[in-house]
């Protein structure tokens, strides 16, 4: 019989078991799988972006050998934010390694630490699936919790009011080509010095019939095909399409939330019949703050993407506790490329 004593050695340290969660494969969407936030390690959790109120200027033609004109100095302030603790755990109790005997070159050891890969692997889909719908959040600005509840609103502390177009989709004679342009003129002006290689648009699936059955859309469609030489009225739209300067992309994501009281709530990750709007291919816009484990043994240290740990019951020794977290919070730097898209009639 396998004995829970084994998990105290040095193969279950919280180093060691971090390291094994980070290679399990990710397991996140379709944000996670566009590369926009870049890690940022930092020690402890808090966190500090200065905010500089600057001044972009022409630089005139100046004679070579004179001393250079200076450059306008803006007003510096910094904005202070707290990256959060999420994680979970799952029990091993005696019977889960009972009977565990070696098996070929397999040792008593080497099975429990499998046990505990198995474990991690459910733990890390619930962990990736809410580093999801933390960076929805933040490409609309707002972070929340998985009740709804509000973890920061980057608007209110950039001290800048959201960017709203209305499509106007119940409406025959909106021209939705000026609307796209209202969107893509706006997150141009704000990138305010970083780069873009286009501007994506993911939508919830009310939105997306809603634009598809407008007159404007299907009669630009009559006589122009999109990029990729498909027609969203006609293919399949899952990878894409293109319209108005933007690459449209419905987005299904949505997950459950346990209650204390055993029932669920589903969390969508865009709201009913709206779309969110923003740069791709950005250098410093978009950021994942990964701060330092909730665990005495790696406090300070710098900032990883996943951690892991086990825990004996140390009082009567009938189970382990396997823990995955994260301590993080992903924000958008520019809150102002963000531009919320709905619809009225």
């Amino acid at each position: 019989m396998a004995h829970i004593d084994i998990f105290k050695g040095d193969a279950f340290s919280a180093m060691t078991l971090g390291e094994a969660i980070r290679i399990v494969p990710n397991q996140w969407g379709l944000i996670g799988g566009m590369g926009l936030f870049g890690a940022k390690s930092i020690r402890g959790t808090r966190f500090s972006v200065e905010m500089k109120n600057g001044v972009i200027q022409l630089v005139a033609a100046s004679e070579r050998g004179t001393t250079l004109p200076g450059q306008a100095r803006g007003k510096r302030s910094m904005v202070d934010f707290r990256t959060e603790r999420f994680g979970l755990k799952s029990r091993i109790t005696a019977d889960d390694i009972d009977n565990i005997r070696a098996f070929g070159s397999e040792t008593e050891l080497k099975q429990a630490q499998d046990e505990v890969m198995d474990r991690q692997i459910d733990l890390r889909g619930s962990i990736d699936i809410t580093r999801e719908y933390h960076r929805a959040g933040a490409l609309q600005g707002i972070v929340l919790d998985a009740d709804g509840s509000e973890i920061v609103d980057l608007f209110d502390k950039f001290g800048i009011t959201r960017k709203s177009v209305d499509f106007v989709l119940g409406t025959s004679t909106t021209d939705l080509g000026a609307k796209c342009k209202a969107v893509t003129r706006h997150i141009k002006t704000n990138l305010l010095g970083d780069v873009s290689m286009g501007v994506m648009g993911l939508i919830h699936p009310d939105f997306t019939d809603k634009l598809m059955g407008h007159p404007d859309f299907k009669d630009r469609y009559k006589y122009f095909t999109n990029q990729n030489g498909g027609d969203p009225l006609r293919d399949d739209t899952s990878d894409g399409f293109d319209f108005g300067g933007i690459k449209w992309k419905e987005y299904l994501a949505e997950a459950s939330v346990p209650n204390e009281d055993g029932t669920t709530d589903t969390r969508e990750f865009v709201p009913a019949a709206e779309a969110m709007f923003f740069p791709m291919g950005t250098r410093t816009t978009f950021r994942q703050f990964n701060g330092s484990a909730d665990y005495v043994s790696m406090s300070n240290l710098p900032g990883q993407e996943l951690y892991s740990a086990v825990f004996p019951d140390r009082q009567e020794d009938r189970f382990v506790d396997v823990e995955a977290m994260m301590q993080t919070l992903p924000i958008c730097m520019r809150p102002g490329v963000l531009v919320r898209g709905h619809t009225s009639n």
